[in-house]
């Protein structure tokens, strides 16, 4: 898990795999797009843009965009385009099955795809004496519930489920976009 550290104690969690695909795909784009225009030009690039930013859009809504932001106010939990925040007074209970989970007071569970996994236990090559390591997930899952724990059990914050608006304007660009550039091309 990386930690983006960020002001006033907030603290976001994110899997470290999915900056990494991130800025391989985003090299590829550009690597691709770069092509285009060297091969075939500008308007060429122009039609085969939508494309290939609509595949670096999948990428990024399946590998980076989920994580779980915590304050000492309340979680926010973004799992791809569905966005869910909620005060700490709120949660009845924080677990970590293969991901990190919420149970809500409102029964219901908000499983985080981008927050702390499940890891197995990594075999160590030195002798069975030598110190075992607590796996990362392990040590993000104490932090949440340290902070739910110390947080105001008084400040509720309301259950708020959004859509993230940006993303699905991202989306609607790139859709209307690629619809204009196969009417262009079957136009001739």
């Amino acid at each position: 898990m990386t930690a983006v550290p960020t002001p006033e104690g907030a603290r976001t969690l994110r899997a470290p795999s999915g900056v990494i695909t991130m800025v391989l795909t985003g090299a590829l784009a550009l690597f691709l797009l770069v092509d285009a225009v060297a091969r075939g030009g500008w308007g060429q690039m122009l039609l085969l843009a939508p494309w290939v930013l609509l595949g670096l859009w999948i990428i990024y809504e399946l590998s980076f965009v989920s994580h779980v932001r915590m304050d000492d106010g309340g979680v926010v939990v973004q799992n791809m385009l569905r966005r869910t925040s909620f005060g700490w007074g709120r949660v009845r209970d924080v677990d970590m099955r293969w991901q990190l989970v919420f149970s809500l007071e409102d029964d219901t569970d908000v499983t985080c795809f981008g927050g702390p996994a499940h890891a197995r236990q990594r075999r160590s090559r030195m002798r069975e004496e030598d110190e075992q390591k607590v796996p990362a997930g392990v040590r993000d899952l104490t932090e949440i519930r340290d902070r739910w724990q110390a947080a105001d059990s008084t400040e509720n914050g309301a259950i708020r489920r959004t859509w993230d608006g940006r993303a699905l304007v991202a989306l609607v660009v790139i859709a209307v976009w690629a619809t204009i550039s196969v009417l262009l091309v079957a136009n001739g």
